[in-house]
């Protein structure tokens, strides 16, 4: 009697084996994406591209790292590998050595070389999500949101499939405004805050935060104000999900998976949902 179920038991896993050995991955680095003569943008902007092998159509994360626009590097986390997606991480210049200007032009940059190469991946640019911690959070949202960044590559920020900022602040950068000799508790919000970009017509968000008594500088706080500006502004599928019990730091650990599932459900065509 074992040895009929252990033989059933490998009959049924076998399927599973053969699958897992089929989908294999590759990586590239350091891929170039700027067309800058400006020796520090070659210098940093690059990207690296997680793909699996012979796939196509397959759905994109664009990746955007944290750091406070000050320091951080690209990577392409565990959760996000051997998950079915193709993954593009990408750095970008940084202040106080760059301008903000020049570091959003970056991230725009990032995203449009995504729309016009990932098909030699297998991604498709009709599912490019982009995501990212923190400052990348915030730097994706302003690309998303205030139209001009991506529209100077030819890219309509519209035809972005999410925007999924993991813990990104809303109101004006902290670092951006410590550069006015603004403190961190004193908000500003000025044509480099997402919220001044709110937007009925912006694709689909997915806004996750900390633990609102764990987050930094009331991060939490600011995050559901985006979520009800833009809900009354008319936004329809618009979400914010709160971590309870991780602060700033550990939030997106289990903020992938909800980056995964959102990733399912549009690419699912299945039925859009603005909540809390």
């Amino acid at each position: 009697m074992r040895l009929k179920i252990t033989t059933i038991l490998v009959l049924m896993l076998l399927p599973m084996i053969s699958l897992a050995q089929r989908q294999q991955y590759q990586q590239v680095n350091d891929i170039p994406y700027t067309a800058s003569s400006d020796a520090y943008a070659q210098e940093c902007c690059k990207l690296d591209v997680y793909y699996p092998v012979d796939q196509k159509d397959t759905p994109v994360v664009v990746w955007f790292h944290g750091g406070g626009i000050e320091g951080g590097e690209k990577h392409i986390d565990p959760q996000l590998k051997n998950s079915g997606l193709v993954v593009v991480a990408a750095n970008y210049r940084l202040l106080p050595k760059a301008k903000i200007d020049d570091i959003l032009d970056d991230v725009a940059a990032a995203v449009a070389w995504t729309y016009k190469n990932i098909e030699k991946y297998g991604g498709s640019h009709r599912k490019i999500f982009i995501a990212g911690h923190s400052a990348g959070g915030y730097l994706l949202d302003m690309i998303g949101l205030d139209k001009k960044w991506l529209a100077k590559y030819g890219v309509d920020a519209d035809s972005l499939a999410a925007l999924v900022p993991f813990s990104g602040q809303c109101i004006t950068h902290y670092n951006i405004r410590k550069q006015q000799n603004i403190p961190p508790l004193q908000a500003t919000i000025d044509q480099y805050a997402p919220l001044t970009y709110v937007r009925p017509d912006a694709p689909p968000i997915v806004i996750i935060s900390g633990d609102r008594e764990l987050e930094l500088y009331g991060r939490y706080e600011e995050q559901a104000y985006f979520w009800r500006m833009l809900k009354l502004a008319g936004h329809k599928d618009v979400t914010l999900y709160e971590m309870q019990g991780y602060d700033h730091g550990a939030m997106p650990q289990p903020a992938y998976y909800i980056l995964k599932q959102h990733i399912k459900r549009l690419t699912e065509k299945k039925p859009t949902r603005s909540k809390r």
